[in-house]
């Protein structure tokens, strides 16, 4: 087999591949050898008919186009990998010579992934929410936190928001109860937005004893019902005065209001620490996108998100949801589902072009000792031997986009590394802080585990 590469216009490329008499005379014995097993010859068991049998009974012509067209995606591949030529959508083949002898030949024109730069990716910047509680911030922790050993206490004057009221709710359609909106003696915040758009507005100012009456659409439906609520308490939420004795018997690991403080702002400012570190990477993205200055190519951006709704679906059947169910319970249909996933693959896919970029500019190289050792990483996660993973990547021709994969995890961490982190007040954050001091396993979108290691 010869085969020439050709650039052209628009991130694609022709391959011409050209495949001798002999070479190919394999795969028409081959196609030979599978029509045997569908046509039955007197005299001989399916798949025993010798080829000259075949070829006197039914001709060559037959067992030639089954060959070539077995036989392009073989030479396909072949030529792929030699030219190093990295497709992102199906090629377009076209033979242009040996449908009916001599030798075969085609072109395949094939879309490529972009190559690009990004400008400016070093020192990129980066903004986060402080972890720091400024002293308004923690004083609302403190309020949080006493709510709840706060106590409802009932009150002769009408509801305001934040009170609580003890109510009888009904809620029919067309004469019948709606499921979930008939209770009685339910406590329910005034300002919450539980029920429907307004039904919190009706409640404020009303008093004990009285009754509302009033038509709403209730939340996560599109028709309107008709409510009655008759208010049996209006109630106020006391909170215990804060002081020593009060921290000292109520709140543990604190004597002093002073120490509860201390332990607040330490508590809090540790979850935001760790909610700033689950997000780094993804507001990283956020901003390394804003440096492609290139739309994601179509072609790469529907495969994406194939892949997407695909798995997307496969974890509803797996949880026994219906996707429609799951759709109409939470408000959108179908084009909309589709819409908000293909935003993410539009990321996904800028991201991707841009950490190959950076990968490159920064010299970023896997050996095998590298590839080797993230089998043996593959293996423990899925509990096989590391000879099974790498066969199995082997076999699948998997190991140039594991390559590439490893390749844009280095160029991310190195990112991660060499960005600025900034506040909300544009103050520079310590990386240290920001990352931590361990490495981290971020999700750098492998899909390892989307090989078949069988």
């Amino acid at each position: 087999m010869k085969s020439t590469l050709e650039a052209l216009e628009g991130n694609q490329v022709k391959l011409s591949i050209e495949v001798d008499e002999s070479e190919f005379d394999r795969n028409i014995d081959a196609a030979f050898r599978k029509i045997a097993h569908e046509v039955r010859l007197p005299g001989f068991r399916p798949g025993k008919a010798p080829r000259r049998v075949l070829e006197a009974r039914i001709g060559a012509d037959a067992a030639r186009g089954q060959a070539i067209q077995d036989a392009i995606p073989e030479y396909l591949t072949k030529a792929v990998r030699e030219h190093e030529v990295d497709l992102v959508a199906t090629p377009d083949v076209k033979v242009t010579g040996g449908e009916e002898a001599g030798v075969l030949t085609f072109e395949a024109t094939c879309e490529v992934r972009p190559e690009i730069t990004v400008a400016g990716y070093n020192g990129l910047r980066v903004e986060l929410v402080n972890p720091e509680l400024s002293d308004e911030e923690l004083n609302e922790a403190i309020e949080t936190e006493r709510r709840r050993f706060g106590t409802l206490v009932d009150v002769d004057r009408a509801a305001a928001l934040g009170d609580n009221v003890v109510i009888d709710l009904e809620g029919l359609r067309d004469g019948e109860p709606v499921p979930g909106l008939n209770v009685d003696e339910w406590t329910y915040e005034v300002g919450r937005g539980w029920v429907a758009p307004g039904f919190d507005d009706q409640l404020t100012g009303a008093k004990k004893g009285d009754t509302l009456k009033f038509s709403a659409v209730p939340n996560g439906t599109e028709e309107s019902a008709d409510f009655v609520v008759t208010v049996n308490r209006v109630q106020t939420l006391e909170l215990p005065e804060l002081t020593d004795e009060w921290v000292a018997e109520n709140i543990a690991d604190s004597e002093t209001v002073e120490e509860w403080r201390q332990s607040l702002r330490a508590r809090y400012e540790e979850m935001r620490v760790n909610q700033m570190r689950r997000t780094v990477v993804e507001r990283m993205t956020d901003e390394l996108i804003k440096l492609v200055v290139i739309e994601a190519p179509e072609s790469m951006v529907n495969a994406d998100l194939q892949s997407r709704v695909q798995n997307t679906i496969q974890q509803f059947q797996q949880q026994g949801i219906a996707l429609d169910q799951w759709l109409s319970a939470t408000g959108q249909d179908a084009d909309s589902f589709i819409a908000g996933m293909k935003e993410q693959s539009e990321k996904a896919v800028k991201v991707d072009l841009a950490l190959r970029a950076i990968a490159v500019a920064q010299g970023i190289e896997i050996t095998d000792a590298d590839v080797e050792a993230e089998y043996e990483a593959i293996g423990v996660r899925v509990n096989e031997k590391t000879a099974k993973v790498r066969r199995a990547y082997e076999q699948n021709d998997a190991v140039t986009d594991l390559i590439a994969q490893m390749r844009k995890s280095q160029a991310l961490e190195w990112l991660l590394h060499n960005s600025v982190y900034v506040d909300q007040n544009g103050a520079v954050l310590d990386t240290d802080t920001v990352l931590g001091e361990h490495d981290h396993d971020h999700d750098h979108d492998h899909d390892h585990d989307g090989h078949d290691h069988d």
